[in-house]
């Protein structure tokens, strides 16, 4: 499908209107011709040959036409403008709804102020073109030839001295449309980069302004500002070249008219209303080609944003849910997921880089995974591919037995609950983003889930609780509170399977231990991945994983790990210190004594 063809299907459901509109302005144009025919006949009839009876039922008649051509003039551009922006509405939902169809892939080439600029500038040169070029090239037209055609039935020969022109426009117009388009090419693209440049500086202003970089974000945003102001004036260029070659040829056809027109006239040839008839046409044969410079720009203007809408919608995610899935439905939407979790042989590539490697673990449903391992080891991979952010290279990511790409992708992620690394919090209240996975549910449970997460405390103690707006990104939180309400969102969705990326790595260790025991408290129901860097964040776990460089290096618990003094012990020495592992495994147990002896008493004083 081409991007016009794409366009005029969101038209079609306006063309009732856009119908109405063409009749209305056909009627215009046509009435257009009246005022001048009634000029000559006041003149030849009237004051030539002094019949003044015509004179009142004449003027009426041109009061008649007057009037009408303002109502409908109002009236058309009311219909004009309501099917465009119903048109915008409509095109604007479905680029927005498929944008958030779109995976990872698309996002990690795409910036964000390049995406707003389509959905922005490129939208609204498309509602000017629906509201205003259309029926103007269309109007424009009608008079050009209903005026030739009126102008004819004076006198052929001074209708084809008119035409002359004709051919000299044609190709003017053919050479603009010619140069314009790569213009506001290059001007759209502009126009997007300074969008993205600025997105980005207005989203990251506490990095400039932490590293004292306003200077040389001044400079670089001058150097974008140039470039599009650069291209703008070449994109004006070109029409400012081609305009007063319009506007010459329509003075000629002034210049034909008086020359050519007096002569006939002293010649007897045409009277002299009919020279009047002629030169209130003049106007429709005028005004069309001084036009036309600009039509041709708003017409390419919308070709190319036409263009760069399309290009984006036009692009079709990897990542969705399998065709059989969609047309015969699947049977265990309705059902919960129980939580089993298994890596068959699974690789990753990206970008001719090996990410993750022949990694096989298996976990049974309300198990606790703890995955740890250095940067860039691959593990919040593992995870992205769980919730099939991504898809396998090879090998086969299974949940509950079923491969996660012949699942339906609704029904797997709403059944993942995910706190990311990089915590997003919108502009809402922190109620609004705590409910975010669930927003049906009560302010009981949005609280439940925030004293679960340890934030219930601080959220308490802001002036507007639960009612304060974080701000864009979470603006005005500090790193751990942010983390804690991120937590709290996704413990309120209840999910089958729970995945904490370095969840706890902002918060003290006093919060993150109530944390870890609160996590306990669901894992009957609940299987749990966490991504730590903290040993005291895992070594509870059921499984831990140890990743480097995309494989799993080793995997075992907390205590068959110490005891093979690999990568996982050498770690745990670093962060506790070099205690000797006999003297640690002692010491654990007497605390474990402790604490059962300090759970009797606590049962006692109860009783």
């Amino acid at each position: 499908m081409t991007p016009l063809k794409w366009f005029f299907r969101f038209l079609k459901k306006y063309r009732a209107l856009m119908f109405l509109g063409i009749v209305m302005t056909t009627v215009i144009a046509a009435l257009s011709i009246v005022n001048p025919y009634i000029s000559g006949i006041i003149v030849d009839d009237v004051i030539q040959d002094g019949n003044y009876g015509l004179l009142p039922r004449l003027i009426l008649c041109l009061l008649a036409v007057t009037l009408l051509t303002s109502i409908l003039r109002f009236l058309y551009q009311v219909v004009f403008e309501t099917a465009s922006q119903g048109m915008l509405y409509d095109m604007r939902s479905k680029v927005y709804r498929k944008l958030l169809e779109e995976d990872f892939a698309f996002y990690n080439k795409k910036r964000t102020g390049d995406l707003m600029s389509r959905q922005t500038g490129d939208m609204d040169a498309i509602r000017h073109f629906v509201a205003y070029v259309i029926y103007a090239v269309y109007q424009n037209i009608l008079l050009f030839v209903f005026a030739l055609l009126m102008i004819f039935t004076v006198n052929t020969k001074l209708a084809l001295c008119m035409l002359v022109v004709l051919p000299f426009t044609a190709l003017a117009t053919y050479k603009q449309s010619k140069e314009v388009r790569p213009a506001f090419q290059r001007n759209r693209s502009c126009f997007s980069s300074l969008n993205a440049f600025v997105q980005e500086n207005v989203s990251g202003n506490r990095v400039v302004k932490a590293f004292a970089k306003e200077d040389y974000e001044k400079e670089k945003f001058q150097a974008e500002n140039d470039k599009f102001k650069e291209a703008q004036i070449n994109a004006s260029r070109v029409w400012m070249k081609y305009v007063p070659i319009f506007e010459v040829l329509s003075y000629a056809l002034t210049v034909v008219l008086m020359l050519y027109g007096g002569y006939m006239v002293m010649q007897g040839e045409i009277t002299m209303g009919d020279l009047v008839k002629v030169n209130g046409y003049l106007w429709m044969l005028n005004t069309p080609l001084r036009m036309a410079g600009w039509w041709v720009n708003d017409i390419q203007n919308f070709v190319t944003s036409v263009e760069k809408i399309y290009a984006t919608y036009n692009e079709e995610p990897r990542i969705k849910t399998p065709l059989a899935v969609n047309q015969h439905g699947d049977d265990i939407q309705a059902k919960r997921l129980k939580g089993d979790v298994e890596f068959k042989d699974v690789s990753y590539r990206a970008d001719d880089e090996d990410i993750v490697m022949d990694v096989n673990f298996k976990v049974k449903a309300g198990q606790t995974v703890g995955i740890i391992g250095s940067t860039g080891a691959g593990k919040s991979t593992l995870m992205n591919l769980l919730c099939r952010f991504y898809d396998t290279t090879s090998g086969q990511v299974l949940v509950d037995g079923r491969d996660v790409r012949d699942m339906d992708l609704y029904h797997l992620r709403d059944n993942i609950g995910m706190a990311m690394q990089d915590v997003f919090l919108f502009s809402d209240t922190i109620e609004g983003n705590i409910a975010y996975g669930r927003p049906d549910c009560s302010f009981e449970q949005v609280k439940h889930a925030a004293v679960m997460a340890d934030a219930n405390h601080f959220i308490s103690a802001l002036p507007e609780g639960y009612d304060t707006i974080v701000g864009e990104r979470g603006v005005g939180l500090s790193g751990g509170q942010k983390q804690r309400i991120s937590l709290a969102r996704a413990l309120l969705k209840d999910p089958s399977i729970l995945i904490l990326d370095d969840t706890t790595s902002a918060v003290d260790m006093e919060t993150e231990s109530y944390i870890q025991q609160q996590l306990k408290n669901i894992q009957d129901s609940c299987t749990v991945f966490i991504i730590a860097y903290r040993i005291s964040s895992i070594k509870d776990a059921d499984l831990i994983l140890v990743m480097d460089e995309g494989r799993i290096i080793e995997h075992g618990t907390h205590d068959e790990l110490v005891a093979k003094n690999g990568y996982y012990a050498k770690a745990f020495r670093n962060q506790y210190g070099e205690i000797p592992y006999d003297l640690l495994k002692a010491k654990r147990s007497i605390q474990s004594s402790e604490l059962q002896k300090g759970q009797l008493c606590m049962q006692k004083g109860g009783n």
